[in-house]
């Protein structure tokens, strides 16, 4: 399918003109709703709205003027009328959906508009599969604009990745017709440091007019806080706490408050509207990070509304985080986020703004979703093989690519393991005394093994290090070629020939999720797509994750969406500790660190 732009306002401002005025009959008038303006924070009862060429032509207690014989008229009945909700900052793979498969999911959620960041897919398949991403994006019904990738690596030096993004491939991007801005500044040690590359994209985007997204995931908001805002990152949602929200406002950022499948960051924010009365324009709800479970069995961004809400902030204000806040800051204000003359008719039907129910969704003036179910097409690209052949391990892997070797001479030592939290992106950096059994060191308790796979070039590498807080018993593995951000294979499990039969499992499948138990493989996602995604519906992903998530219950993990947790343990980025292809990582002074210790 050939990308279509939609019309810009002044194509089509003579028509709404037009029929604002009444010289025309509008396409579409909605009739007799509850108006919720975000611009004015209120709501208006008996109000219509005319639509004409996908846009929003008059809003008013009486659009009778605008209605011909062929207008399609939508009744209200009484029910609220609320822009489409908009997910500020997001990524599509993590959905495990390609960007079609997604906009089908979130779409009868009450989501039109979105902000994506490809990098997961950029450290696979480089700017190319960037390219696919933003392609199909264009192709889908709602609007998905697309954030270039930044840092593929996210930590140069710490970590090796199947492609890397240049600075040069960013000014590029700039021209494409959806890219919005820069994705997520991972690096933030180097903007603090100046790193020429770093600062060579942020000037690229700025250049180009489009917004700098940030990632700032330390909890020193002193002099090097100031330094990374100095350098452009106009957003962050790495905050976790009040007064990171604070901090990020008080200094001209956006604070990106998230609610995704694993990390809960809106609670404990959101006190900073709702108890500290700061000005509310500048906090902006977004998800990061849902799986397809989520998306099918609980929602996207009303989900993230309702829980705000339900978090003591005020629906209108919550709605505003979710609609003309995002909008106006990547400078789309006159285009989305809100229903007033001239923007996009993306307008969602509901009866209640608390509990927020999705009765109708209109993008673009067409009803593209009712009660649940999609009404519209959301066009696929046709994907090459090279996307769908990703995983190259070199060798068959055995359990013996998996022992950890234990220092001559000695019967226990001391490892530096991963700790796993809960519901948090951040780890802990743990210590614990193993044992050595036949001149290996093994897991104990809590402690079980975790390595990292490297998939891309074929070298047959494969880094060992120890992970605590998943909860495993018996002889399991859970391995995933979804390893933010290097998206090599993280594998995970209690028993070394058991992980070389997973990792095994997801080279001859093209890549994914598997967990095998004594031998017998309990799950399986098949992920083709870069060993991402899967252009699947979304159910059928869905029900496969919700295998996974029971078969990993099945095997002692306990963990509110510990899928999330494992795959985002190789995020060199995030503190304190993770695992990369080039060994063990203390994000906390982005170094090297041992795994072994000599016991004190």
């Amino acid at each position: 399918m050939e990308y279509r732009p939609f019309p810009s306002w002044p194509d089509v401002a003579p028509r709404l003109i037009a029929v604002a005025a009444g010289r025309e009959a509008a396409n579409t008038v909605i009739r007799g709703g509850i108006w919720v303006n975000v611009h004015s924070r209120e709501t208006l009862h008996d109000h219509d709205i005319a639509i004409a060429a996908g846009r929003i032509a008059f809003v008013g207690p009486d659009a009778s003027h605008c209605v011909g014989p062929d207008t399609k008229i939508i009744e209200a009945r009484g029910r609220y009328m609320l822009p489409g909700l908009c997910d500020a900052h997001m990524h599509i793979e993590s959905g495990m959906l390609t960007p079609a498969e997604f906009a089908r999911a979130v779409i009868p959620h009450g989501t039109t508009s979105m902000f994506t960041d490809p990098h997961e897919i950029a450290n696979v398949l480089g700017l190319d599969g960037v390219r696919m991403m933003h392609d199909e994006a264009l192709m889908q019904p709602v609007n998905i604009f697309t954030q270039m990738p930044s840092c593929a690596p996210s930590a140069p030096g710490l970590e090796t990745t199947g492609y890397e993004i240049t600075a040069e491939d960013v000014a590029e991007a700039m021209n494409w017709p959806g890219i919005i801005g820069l994705g997520e500044m991972m690096n933030f040690p180097g903007v603090i440091h100046g790193d020429p590359k770093m600062l060579a994209e942020i000037a690229a985007t700025q250049r180009a007019g489009k917004t700098v997204g940030g990632h700032y995931a330390s909890p020193d908001l002193g002099p090097d806080f100031a330094a990374y805002v100095a350098g452009g990152p106009a957003d962050d949602h790495e905050g976790t706490c009040e007064a990171d929200a604070i901090a990020r406002v008080r200094q001209g950022m956006r604070s990106m408050m998230r609610l995704g499948s694993a990390w809960f960051d809106v609670e404990s924010q959101i006190t900073a509207v709702t108890e500290k009365g700061l000005d509310p324009r500048n906090f902006i709800l977004c998800t990061d990070d849902c799986h397809s479970g989520t998306l099918v069995n609980d929602g996207h961004m009303n989900r993230v509304v309702r829980h705000a809400i339900a978090c003591g902030c005020d629906p209108l204000v919550a709605l505003q985080m979710a609609t003309i806040n995002t909008a106006t800051h990547f400078g789309l204000e006159r285009e989305i986020g809100s229903i007033t003359p001239g923007r996009r008719a993306d307008v969602i039907l509901s009866s209640d703004l608390a509990e927020l129910p999705i009765e109708m969704v209109i993008a673009r003036g067409q009803v593209v979703a009712e009660e649940g179910a999609i009404r519209v097409d959301c066009p696929h690209l046709n994907w090459p093989e090279a996307a769908r052949n990703t995983v190259h391990l070199g060798h068959a892997l055995t359990g013996a690519d998996f022992e950890i070797k234990a220092p001559v001479g000695a019967n226990r030592v001391q490892a530096n393991v991963i700790g796993v939290v809960e519901n948090q992106a951040p780890t802990k950096a743990l210590k614990s005394e193993l044992p050595i059994i036949g001149g290996l060191v093994e897991g104990e308790g809590e402690v079980c093994q975790i390595a990292l796979v490297e998939r891309h070039r074929a070298t047959g590498g494969v880094t060992n290090a120890f992970v605590s807080g998943f909860g495993y018993q018996g002889n399991v593995a859970i391995a995933s070629t979804v390893a933010h951000d290097s998206h090599h294979m993280i594998v995970v499990g209690t028993d070394r020939d058991q992980m070389a039969l997973a990792a095994n499992r997801l080279a001859e499948v093209g890549g994914g999720i598997t967990i095998f138990r004594d031998g017998e493989e309990l799950a399986l996602v098949e992920l083709p797509i870069a060993g991402l995604m899967s252009d699947s519906p979304a159910t059928e992903v869905a029900a496969k994750a919700e295998q996974m998530v029971a078969a990993m219950q099945a095997c002692g993990c306990q963990l509110n969406n510990a899928y999330m947790q494992h795959s985002l343990l190789a995020l060199v980025v995030i503190p304190e500790l993770r695992i990369s292809d080039l060994g063990l990582v203390d994000v906390r002074t982005f170094e090297k660190i041992d795994l072994l210790e000599p016991l004190a």
